[in-house]
């Protein structure tokens, strides 16, 4: 990872989009932050498409498009549970939602059943391991808690990838959830996905024009992919984990570390 004053200006001339990371990328302890929600209104303001992308459920993400003035996120989609299902709005903020699945609908409803059966298994084979208290709000995929609530060892983690895995579950670590799936759904693939919904586009064709921005081992697809890739400071926690890293670093982490990138991304225009 190279330090990101080392991204050259012209190539963030032409940029047309910023795919981020929510958890730990754009949040801090939770919470959005005003530098990092005021980066996403300038990144808006400069014209560019702005998408977070993030293993949270859809139902946790649907009040930052639909909230209170002053609140709702100046964003034109959201793609949730690590690209499985979106949120994408009309032109401008205020105008009605959609919401979009790669999945149908009878397979939506017999992926939970057999995900409600995997959650019991994982609650028999490691004990203490409990679903994220988000679940609720999840439609394609499963995830338990082991750094946001709870403290679990990264022995438990690799514990319950195994059962996750053995049930025949794509499965993904984030800062703070593991997470499983029935079906080929990462960062990467939901971003195409929603570039085509969206635009019609086929992004892997335009990468030199978007950036992505993340900090755990669920964003490794998109450090693989992404022409220019970007992580804030507190991926060093995960650095010795992962297979590929962003190209480069912010010197601030979290929220501070993506008002950071959208610096830099607007300088270069």
């Amino acid at each position: 990872m190279q330090a990101l004053n080392h991204w050259p200006p012209e190539a963030r001339r032409d940029l047309v989009g910023v795919f981020t990371d929510i958890d730990d990328t754009l949040t801090t302890e939770g919470a959005i932050t005003p530098d990092a929600l005021q980066a996403l209104a300038d990144l808006k303001a400069a014209g560019l498409m702005v998408i977070p992308i993030t293993g949270r459920p859809i139902g946790w993400c649907e009040p930052f498009m639909t909230g209170p003035e002053g609140t709702t996120w100046p964003v034109d989609a959201m793609v949730a549970e690590n690209g499985a299902v979106a949120f994408a709005r009309s032109p401008g903020l205020g105008q009605p939602l959609t919401k979009l699945y790669q999945q149908d609908a009878n397979t939506r409803l017999a992926n939970q059943t057999r995900m409600r059966e995997i959650a019991a298994l994982v609650a028999a084979e490691a004990p203490g391991v409990a679903l994220s208290s988000d679940s609720a709000g999840r439609e394609t995929d499963i995830a338990f808690d082991y750094a946001e609530f709870a403290r679990h060892t990264p022995e438990t983690v690799q514990q319950v990838l195994a059962v996750l895995q053995h049930a025949g579950m794509q499965t993904t670590v984030s800062s703070i959830h593991i997470h499983g799936c029935f079906g080929d759904f990462n960062k990467w693939q939901g971003a195409n996905w929603i570039v085509r919904e969206l635009l019609g586009r086929n992004l892997a064709q335009e990468l030199d024009r978007w950036v992505f921005v993340g900090d755990s081992g669920n964003d490794q697809a998109m450090f693989q992919h992404f022409t220019h890739s970007v992580g804030v400071a507190n991926i060093a926690r995960f650095a010795p984990q992962l297979t590929h890293l962003p190209r480069y670093v912010a010197r601030g982490e979290r929220g501070a570390g993506f008002a950071e990138v959208a610096r830099a991304v607007l300088q270069g225009r």
